[in-house]
């Protein structure tokens, strides 16, 4: 999927394969920041992002603005 502006409330992918409906925010891997779900029961559930940003504030941007890719399989 290209990189497009979407409002995303909820994690596709966490719904989908995890049967969860979280909201989705900025994670941080070893790999950097990206837009994924996570709840205090369960911890990370879904990486929705394609990319990684090198910097919080960058995932949280994109985040806000939509521009980020949404990725189609876990």
């Amino acid at each position: 999927m290209d990189r497009a502006k979407h409002k995303v409330e909820y994690g596709k992918l966490a719904l989908e394969y995890c049967k969860v409906k979280l909201p989705i925010t900025v994670l941080k891997s070893a790999a950097g920041y990206y837009i994924g779900t996570a709840n205090q029961e369960i911890g990370t559930v879904s990486r929705e992002s394609d990319e990684y940003f090198l910097t919080e504030a960058g995932a949280r941007a994109a985040l806000k603005t939509g521009n980020w890719t949404q990725r189609e399989t876990p």
